[in-house]
C-alpha cells in the first residue's frame, strides 16, 4: 500500500511539475506593424501643418529667427524664436522617418527613411514640398530581416502584444532602426538677430556656402546647392565604418566616427579630402572645433558600444597629425557646443555643463544644471539652445557665474 501512495505522488508531482513547466515556456512580445500611406498623400503632406506638441525631440538647425526642431521619425517642428524667453512654435512639417534637417535660404533639406527631400520655407509658416532623392541613405533599414513595402510610405506603427509558446518559433521584433539616435524667462529680453545657419553636434547634414554634404554609415556624399531647389549630387566619398556626426569650421570638415575623428579638406568643395585621423576607443563620437582643437565626446550605452564616458580634447594645429591633448572624465556625454572660450556639454543623465575653456589643457566647470537629461545644443550669440528629453530649453550665458533660463518648451509624451 505504502508503494502505491509512493508511485501515486511521484505522478501527481510529474504532472505539476509539467503544469508549471507549461506555465513559464511562454512569453509576450510587442510586435509593432507598420501603418502605410501612399507616397503621393505623404508628399501632399510635407508642408507646414498646425503646431503641434514636441514629444521625441532630436537634432537641431537654427537659420534667422526660426528653430528647426526635429521630431523623430515624424518630421520638423518650426519655432519662432525672436524673442528667447517666449520662443513661439509655428507650424510642423510632417515628414516620416525624418531624423536630419539643414537650411540654406529658403530651402530646408531632410531625410524620409532613406531619401532626401527638398522643402520650400521661403514662408516657414507655409512650407511645401519640391523635390525628392532615393536612396541616399541606404543604412536605414529594419531589424529581423523586416523589409518594408518600398512602393509606399511608413508613418506609423501600432503595437500588439502576442503570447506564445516558447517551443514556437518566435514572432521576434519589428522595429525601426534608425542607426542615428535609438531625448521663467528674463523680462524685456531682446529680440535675437539674424543667425546664419548652425547645426548641432549630432547632425549628419551639412552646409558649407554653396554645398550640402551628408553622411550615411560609410560614405560622405556633396550635393552642390547653388541652385539651392535644385540640388545636385555631385560626388560620393567612403569615408570609413560607422560614421556618425560633421561638424563645419571654416575650410574643413571633421567627421566623427565610432572608432575615431576625421578631418576633411574643402579646397575643393565638391569633392572633400581627408587630411588627418584621430583614433579612440570604440564609442560614440560627436565633435566641434576651433581654430586650435576639436573636441571629442565619447559615451557608452549605445549600439555604437564601447564602455567610454569622456571629454578626449585634440590638438588640431598640425591637422595631419591631430594629437590628444588632455581627456576629462564625463557620466554620459552627448552633444557639444563652443563660443569662443565658453564650452558646453550635454553629459546625458547629468545634465548641462558649462566650461570655461580658455586652457584646453585645463578647462574649469563654471556651472552644472541637474535634473535634465540633455541630447544636444547650439551656443550663439549668448543664448544657448539645449535639446533634452522633457524640452527644448534657452539660457543666457552672458555671465557664466549666473547662467539664467530664459524658456523651456515641455515636452508632452
Amino acid at each position: 500500500m505504502k508503494k502505491r501512495q509512493i508511485a501515486g505522488a511521484a505522478v501527481i508531482l510529474s504532472l505539476l511539475f509539467q503544469s508549471c513547466l507549461k506555465d513559464k515556456l511562454t512569453h509576450t512580445y510587442s510586435i509593432l506593424e507598420p501603418v502605410y500611406k501612399s507616397k503621393d498623400e505623404v508628399y501632399a503632406n510635407i508642408k507646414s501643418n498646425p503646431a503641434t506638441q514636441i514629444q521625441s525631440p532630436g537634432k537641431i538647425f537654427i537659420y534667422g529667427h526660426y528653430i528647426f526642431l526635429n521630431e523623430i521619425d515624424k518630421g520638423v517642428h518650426i519655432i519662432d524664436n525672436t524673442d528667447p524667453a517666449r520662443p513661439v512654435a509655428k507650424a510642423f512639417i510632417d515628414i516620416p522617418g525624418n531624423l536630419d534637417i539643414a537650411v540654406k535660404g529658403n530651402i530646408l533639406y531632410a531625410d524620409l527613411y532613406t531619401d532626401l527631400v527638398v522643402v520650400d520655407i521661403s514662408d516657414p509658416e507655409h512650407a511645401k514640398f519640391l523635390r525628392y532623392f532615393a536612396n541616399m541613405f541606404p543604412e536605414r533599414n529594419y531589424t529581423n530581416g523586416f523589409i518594408a513595402d518600398n512602393t509606399r510610405v511608413i508613418v506609423g506603427w501600432i503595437k500588439k502584444d502576442t503570447t506564445v509558446n516558447l517551443d514556437q518559433p518566435s514572432p521576434g521584433y519589428i522595429l525601426f532602426d534608425a542607426m542615428m539616435r535609438s531625448y521663467s524667462a528674463v523680462p524685456g529680453a531682446a529680440a535675437a538677430p539674424s543667425i546664419p545657419g548652425i547645426s548641432g553636434s549630432m547632425a549628419r547634414f551639412t552646409i558649407v556656402s554653396d554645398y550640402l554634404y551628408t553622411l550615411n554609415r560609410a560614405t560622405l556624399s556633396s550635393f552642390n546647392i547653388e541652385n539651392a531647389s535644385e540640388p545636385s549630387k555631385i560626388a560620393e566619398r567612403n569615408v570609413g565604418w560607422n560614421i556618425e556626426t560633421i561638424y563645419p569650421f571654416k575650410d574643413k570638415l571633421f567627421i566623427g566616427s565610432t572608432n575615431g575623428m576625421f578631418i576633411y579638406d574643402l579646397a575643393n568643395p565638391g569633392s572633400p579630402v581627408q587630411l588627418g585621423q584621430f583614433t579612440h576607443a570604440r564609442s560614440c563620437d560627436p565633435v566641434i572645433a576651433d581654430d586650435n582643437n576639436a573636441y571629442v565626446t565619447l559615451h557608452d550605452g549605445t549600439p555604437c558600444g564601447g564602455f567610454n564616458n569622456q571629454l578626449d580634447v585634440v590638438n588640431v594645429t598640425n591637422v595631419l597629425s591631430p594629437s590628444l591633448t588632455k581627456t576629462y572624465p564625463m557620466t554620459n556625454p552627448h552633444g557639444l557646443t563652443k563660443d569662443g572660450d565658453e564650452l558646453f556639454i550635454c553629459d546625458g543623465k547629468d545634465g548641462l555643463k558649462m566650461y570655461d575653456a580658455s586652457d584646453a589643457s585645463n578647462i574649469i566647470l563654471k556651472k552644472h544644471v541637474v535634473g535634465l537629461e540633455t541630447y544636444d545644443a547650439i551656443a550663439w550669440n549668448k543664448n544657448l539652445i539645449v535639446v533634452a528629453k522633457d524640452g527644448l530649453y534657452q539660457y543666457d550665458y552672458s555671465d557664466l557665474n549666473n547662467v539664467v533660463q530664459r524658456s523651456k518648451l515641455t515636452v508632452n509624451r
